[in-house]
């Protein structure tokens, strides 16, 4: 059975649960999340902090046809909660969420063909096969989707599958393929060094979308690798220039007739807890750094090394995608470049577009809650 003990000294209820589980919750906390203060349609909280003392206490806490039922001082108001939600939400512990997933990291040595991959057809009929992939492709960062149909919306309709479609200046989608007067490099058919697109915008987009309609030219291989290795790799082997790309903002810029957007990052970004987040890893998109000068060459070593690693065999892999398939990778984790390719020998078109990665966490949220249901 379900045991409650108040420690008013501390200012905490204490559950202990059958299974021996217990927690400690604060009252403010208590308080600040009765049920009567959420909307019971939105579930967004309407209850305002600023209404109660802060020196607000239970004045009694019982058991009640199951549920935990905590009676305030002051104004008398009575909360009524269900156990296992403050065993799910217990402080220090946190929501469970079925899209913190943690990465499998790889190397150039780990094989395209056990990259994640499903069919077209199936991804687009099947939520229970849609929610695998999308957690194995959350885990490794890549994965390829085939029998694709031949069209060019195909690719939108797979990443609408997922969630909203990320606007950028090159719109909703964009052409990869060579054209006169690019204003991108991707737009050539000179190869491209390993990189995160769009390092210059305030929020790089997430996943990236890319349907191979056509892979015919010679040349134009694909490259890949997986940036959380590298970091991760870079972190163990060198901590000084892991500290220096993780915490010395640098500017990025992209610019042409009608636009000019300009951003400072790190290179390596760390979440609040310091765990590896995303990078920011564009050579070409790299502004005039401008640190002060008694720093540059320090910076520019730590630099040159990560530039080094996005080039060596430990963590290239490489492959060649066929017309009808489409790689999907976190843009903001995996780096991904091409060998150049000879577009007299035959036509070489991408179409591309990407989902942010709040969508596709939300995606695998829902899908996780239907299976459970």
């Amino acid at each position: 059975m379900t045991q409650l003990s108040l420690r008013g000294s501390d200012r905490v209820l204490h559950v202990a649960w059958p299974d021996g589980t217990g927690a400690d919750f604060p009252f403010l906390w208590l308080r600040d999340n009765c049920p009567s203060g959420f909307h019971p349609q939105t579930q967004e909280r309407e209850f305002d902090l600023t209404g109660i003392p802060m020196d607000i206490a239970i004045a009694e806490a019982t058991l009640e046809d199951g549920k935990i039922v905590l009676t305030w001082t002051g104004d008398g108001h009575v909360s009524r909660y269900d156990p296992e939600w403050l065993r799910d939400h217990r402080p220090g512990i946190g929501l469970a969420d079925p899209a913190r997933i943690d990465p499998v990291l790889w190397r150039g040595d780990f094989p395209a063909d056990n990259l994640p991959r499903a069919s077209a057809e199936t991804l687009l009929s099947d939520d229970a096969a849609l929610l695998d992939f999308l957690i194995d492709t959350k885990r490794t960062g890549l994965a390829v989707v085939d029998g694709m149909a031949d069209n060019k919306d195909a690719g939108m309709a797979m990443a609408r599958r997922v969630g909203f479609l990320r606007e950028t200046n090159f719109g909703a989608t964009f052409e990869v393929m060579s054209k006169p007067n690019p204003n991108n490099l991707a737009y050539t058919s000179h190869a491209l060094p390993l990189h995160t697109d769009l390092a210059n915008q305030e929020l790089p987009p997430g996943f990236q979308f890319l349907h191979f309609l056509a892979n015919e030219a010679e040349g134009g291989g694909s490259t890949f690798c997986d940036g959380f290795a590298i970091a991760s790799d870079l972190r163990e082997s060198d901590p000084e220039a892991f500290e220096l790309l993780a915490r010395t903002p640098v500017p990025f810029r992209f610019q042409d007739e009608d636009y000019d957007i300009r951003r400072h990052h790190t290179v390596i970004d760390l979440d609040p807890f310091g765990n590896l987040q995303e990078l920011h890893f564009n050579a070409h998109l790299a502004g005039i750094f401008d640190l002060p000068a008694e720093r540059m060459e320090t910076y520019y070593r730590a630099y040159r090394k990560i530039m080094e690693m996005t080039r060596s065999e430990t963590y290239v892999m490489t492959t060649r995608l066929a017309g009808g398939e489409m790689v999907i990778f976190d843009n903001r984790r995996v780096l991904h470049g091409r060998a150049a390719f000879d577009p007299n020998t035959g036509f070489r078109h991408l179409r591309g577009c990407y989902v942010d990665r709040g969508e596709f966490d939300s995606r695998i949220r829902v899908l996780s809650r239907k299976r459970a249901e």
